[in-house]
């Protein structure tokens, strides 16, 4: 999943550059459990394209259940920062850094390593009542969602938290629209949907003010 390019322009910092056995087994099963799936990648096929022995990862992740856990945290943790930075980068209104929301995802997914969310993936691929990796997403998605709420209420949204989740839903929908088509120009339809939100509570903002002074 990862791709060679620096964390402002990518939301994969290269984990291979911790040449440690950590550092290559979580690069190796961050890029197999992305392209081929959690339940479709084995330990061995890991321990192969880290060059590492099987003991190495048992020695230092103890199962593969755990090693997915670390992959998932360090993925939202690199993507996390990659994405906040994306918008933040250059500056400027709240409005100018939540329309950067779409042109960043727009890169993201015109990598060749482009293989979705990796949490939508976790949790689509198992028991839709097990929490151990819903958890890990959900403490992801509070994050990103928190700051694109801030954001919103800097705009002067009347409901701050209401557009913040209008918009990760859109988010979510252009990442897995994005993997099923491989089409990048997703991203551009959905930063249409995404203005006509922001559109409207600036009307929304604008309607609240004039109507304060003509009280």
């Amino acid at each position: 999943m990862a791709k060679t390019s620096s964390k402002k322009n990518s939301p994969h910092a290269a984990a291979g550059d911790d040449e440690s056995a950590r550092g290559r087994l979580l690069s190796a099963a961050t890029h197999l459990f992305c392209k081929n799936g959690i339940n479709a990648t084995g330990i061995d096929a890991i321990i192969e394209e880290a060059g590492t022995a099987k003991t190495t990862l048992y020695k230092l992740f103890g199962s593969k259940t755990n090693l997915v856990n670390a992959v998932l945290e360090s993925e939202g943790k690199q993507w996390r920062e990659w994405f906040i930075g994306a918008m933040e980068q250059g500056g400027g209104d709240a409005q100018a850094k939540l329309t950067r929301i779409f042109p960043a995802l727009k890169s993201w997914f015109a990598e060749e390593r482009f293989y979705g969310c990796p949490f939508i993936n976790a949790v689509g691929e198992h028991d839709k009542d097990a929490k151990q990796f819903r958890n890990i997403a959900l403490k992801h998605k509070k994050i990103v969602l928190g700051h694109i709420e801030k954001l919103a209420g800097e705009l002067g949204s009347a409901e701050p938290a209401v557009l913040a989740h209008q918009l990760g839903l859109i988010i979510d929908g252009a990442i897995v629209a994005a993997m099923i088509s491989r089409d990048p120009g997703v991203a551009d339809t959905a930063a249409l949907t995404a203005g006509a939100l922001l559109g409207q509570a600036k009307a929304k903002k604008k309607r609240a003010a004039e109507q304060l002074e003509a009280v």
